[in-house]
């Protein structure tokens, strides 16, 4: 019983990183998109 336990909330944080590192990847990209519209109005 305790391994499944274990086993569940390991899973569950590899799926929750998952999830937090496209989350972060796409902020990212739309910082980048916002800069580079301003860098082309700025032209």
């Amino acid at each position: 019983m305790v391994k499944k336990l274990v086993f569940a909330l390991v899973a569950g944080g590899i799926v929750f990183s998952a999830s937090a590192c496209n989350t972060v990847k796409g902020a990212g990209e739309d910082i980048e998109s916002v800069g580079q519209a301003g860098d082309d109005a700025i032209n």
